[in-house]
């Protein structure tokens, strides 16, 4: 039976705390002064402690942080009767499990016991991706050993020393400029300078001046000669990102750039010539901007020396872990997390079955969340960002993709699902994970028949009668798209 203690100096808060979780099934035991309850958690097991934070003659907080110097991993649920949001944003800046006050909502507060008691169950496991390694990690590394980025390190290995210019393409966040980064790093001007652009994120005519400088008095505001990225860079590497948003006049300076290795800044008659190599990147699909004329074909086929395409996150089987224990470093030294240990299996499956539709950059905002979210020092799926373990808006990783009829239905990997009841003290997780599952085959067999319940029972091997029952208590829309009602 799990058991708790409640440290708080009222003694009718501690009965109605103790009579309300032995009502279900959790062990409470109950003190008054809090020197009692810091030896009880020295010499006993609990899995989650009640703390007043005002007590007689100091702080709960202060309490607190002998408590967790005694057992990192056992949550601490803060119990007060004042309003003061300092006290709570110093309570789970501290690293408590929740803050309930006064006049304590039973309902609420045996809920938020339940959640406390399925993390300190979970961190009792050993972790399954724990944090290796002493040493700083380095932000910059380029992570990865599927094939599909052994084939990306190939490229960079040919094409590196080799001055010509390389277009990079991927989707949004892959981590484009690790790799022109890379390229730098192992071509002959790694010992020049290196300078990286954004086309998307400014103006046409700040991107211009951003690139070829301009001369006093071109325009409003230039009150002096400014040196543009490709004076500046001479002898160096200039790394073009999102280069399918610039406008066409900055298309053909640059393009007159590549042919020449000449140009004149905005608003001056002098040709300044340099030394530059190229590295572009981009998420657009170029070809059809050329069909479309938003881009120049004789630019992209400059541009288009050499590619290397960068997989999505989705299609690197196995990097997910070696990208999360290598951020997971990271975001621990940026943010002083020392005592974190790893993370949970349960945890990791979630992890490992979300799509990450933002690539590589979501997964480092998704670690940094999670380690902002935790109470303890391993990661559950409570501390996960919502949008992992919620059900609903976790994508579906059938064959047939994201944008198909199968988008409709409810995933058909469990992991998300288990994870998150297993998170939320489920009771009943046999019953949920069959009815989720048969919830997914009757949508899936009803999308194939489109609605015809009579082929769709012929395909499951049940009964028209069952189909028609569970259209019904799962409330599936029998219409063209066939899709489950929210």
């Amino acid at each position: 039976m799990p058991k708790a203690l409640v440290i708080d100096d009222d003694r009718s808060t501690c009965e109605l705390v103790r009579r309300s979780l032995e009502k279900v099934d959790i062990q409470t035991v109950a003190t008054q002064v809090f020197t009692e309850g810091l030896e009880r958690v020295e010499n006993e097991d609990f899995d989650v402690v009640l703390l007043d934070i005002m007590l007689p003659g100091i702080s709960g907080l202060e309490v607190f942080k002998t408590i967790r110097q005694l057992d990192r991993k056992l949550p601490v649920i803060f119990i007060t009767a004042s309003d003061s949001s300092e006290i709570a944003i110093q309570a789970m800046q501290l690293g408590g499990f929740d803050y309930v006050t006064k006049p304590l909502d039973l309902p609420v507060l045996n809920e938020i016991v339940n959640r406390a008691l399925a993390t300190r169950r979970m961190m009792s496991v050993p972790v399954a991706l724990p944090i290796d390694g002493d040493e700083a990690p380095d932000a910059d590394a380029f992570i990865g050993r599927s094939p599909a980025m052994l084939d990306v390190f190939k490229m960079v290995g040919r094409v590196a020393a080799q001055n010509v210019p390389v277009l990079i393409r991927g989707e949004s966040g892959t981590g484009k400029e690790l790799v022109a980064r890379a390229v730098y790093q192992f071509s002959d001007r790694e010992g020049e300078c290196f300078m990286a652009v954004n086309c998307a994120a400014l103006p046409d005519s700040l991107l211009e001046s951003e690139l070829f400088g301009h001369e006093k008095g071109a325009f409003t505001g230039a009150d002096k000669r400014r040196i543009g990225k490709f004076e500046a860079c001479n002898g160096g590497t200039i790394f073009l990102d999102e280069v399918g948003d610039m406008s066409s006049l900055v298309q053909g300076k640059v393009l007159r750039l590549l042919q020449e290795q000449r140009f004149e800044r905005i608003g001056g008659n002098e040709t300044i010539e340099t030394n530059v190599r190229i590295i572009t990147a981009t998420n657009r699909n170029l070809e059809e901007m050329v069909e479309s004329g938003d881009f120049r074909e004789d630019l992209f086929y400059r541009l288009n020396g050499v590619t290397i395409s960068l997989p999505p996150l989705r299609e690197r089987n196995g990097d997910v872990d070696l990208l999360l224990e290598h951020y997971l470093r990271i975001a621990c030294e940026e943010m002083s997390k020392k005592h974190v240990e790893g993370i949970s299996p349960e945890a990791l499956a979630v992890l490992r079955t979300y799509r990450w539709p933002g690539n590589v950059r979501e997964l480092r905002s998704v670690i940094r969340e999670s380690l902002i979210n935790a109470t303890g020092p391993v990661i559950v799926p409570s501390f996960l960002p919502k949008i992992l373990t919620d059900t609903e808006s976790v994508p579906a990783t059938t064959t047939g993709g994201t944008n198909g009829p199968e988008s409709d239905l409810p995933p058909s990997d469990l992991g998300p699902f288990i994870a998150r009841r297993i998170a939320a003290g489920s009771t009943d997780l046999y019953a949920e994970a069959v009815e989720a599952l048969e919830k997914y085959l009757i949508t899936r067999a009803l999308q194939h028949t489109e609605g015809n319940q009579t082929k769709a029972a012929e395909l499951l091997g049940i009964t028209r009668g069952k189909i028609r029952d569970r259209v019904k208590s799962f409330g599936i829309n029998l219409d063209k798209s066939i899709t489950l009602e929210n």
